[in-house]
């Protein structure tokens, strides 16, 4: 009898974590602490991306995002808080036009979500959908689905991304998305060089787009039989963290 119990628990135990793995929501919670994002909430970040330097410090629900670089002659600083935006030109603070207050929000905000993944995977605005199992270079990975809300998901909430988590580190390994900016497109990346930086993990990524037109869903298949034309490489130099 107690053998038969035992073996029951071990029974339940399995299909409990087996449950737990087909939900979306349970996948991202592990893929945001494997990669550090619960300690973000109270950390001030800094690196350089082409040719430009960010920075985003969390402290007590307060923010602050930054972005500095040299136009022509001048010196540009734009910050962004829960205040809104602010740009200084040489030192000094200068009027900006809302519509370019919000461009620049954008600008900033993107790249830094981008540094920062999976960190934003559980805003408020995000719907997330869990679409099965996907191997990619001999790998077995959850493929997880993002789209946004059109409340409290931007100007682009219309876009929709994948991201391919890592079945036994729960790392996020390759991300593809859609957008409809600039006359639309899709974009593919596979991540490298990782590095962990006070228990955050950082990563540089391969940018790929499909030579033909196929769907999101269809992208990870079309990385694996060559069909991706490689565009760029998307690198954070010098990155730092300091934990608050």
């Amino acid at each position: 009898m107690k053998n038969i119990y035992t073996l029951f628990l071990i029974i339940l135990i399995a299909a409990s974590c087996t449950d737990k793995n087909d939900d979306a929501q349970y996948v991202v919670d592990q893929a945001r602490l494997a990669a550090g994002s619960d300690k973000l909430d109270m950390a001030q970040v800094e690196f350089e991306f082409r040719d430009r330097e960010y920075g985003v410090k969390r402290k007590n629900g307060e923010y602050e995002m930054v972005r500095l670089f040299k136009d022509s002659l001048d010196m540009i600083r734009d910050q962004v808080t829960n205040d809104g935006f602010q740009r200084e030109v040489n030192g000094t603070v200068i009027e900006v036009a809302d519509s370019m207050a919000f461009k620049y929000t954008n600008s900033i905000n993107s790249v830094i979500y981008f540094a920062l993944l999976p960190y934003n995977l559980n805003d408020a605005a995000v719907i997330k959908t869990h679409l099965g199992s996907e191997t990619l270079k001999d790998k077995d990975y959850y493929k997880i689905k993002v789209t946004f809300k059109q409340e409290g998901g931007g100007k682009d909430f219309e876009d929709e991304f994948i991201y391919w988590i890592d079945k036994e580190t729960y790392f996020i390994d390759y991300l593809a998305y859609s957008y409809l900016t600039d006359g639309g497109g899709m974009r593919f990346r596979e991540a490298y060089n990782p590095r962990t930086v006070s228990g955050i993990r950082a990563l540089d990524y391969i940018n790929y787009k499909p030579k033909t037109d196929i769907k999101l869903d269809a992208i990870g298949k079309a990385f694996e039989t060559g069909e991706l034309e490689e565009l760029s490489k998307i690198e954070l130099i010098n990155f730092n963290v300091e934990l608050l």
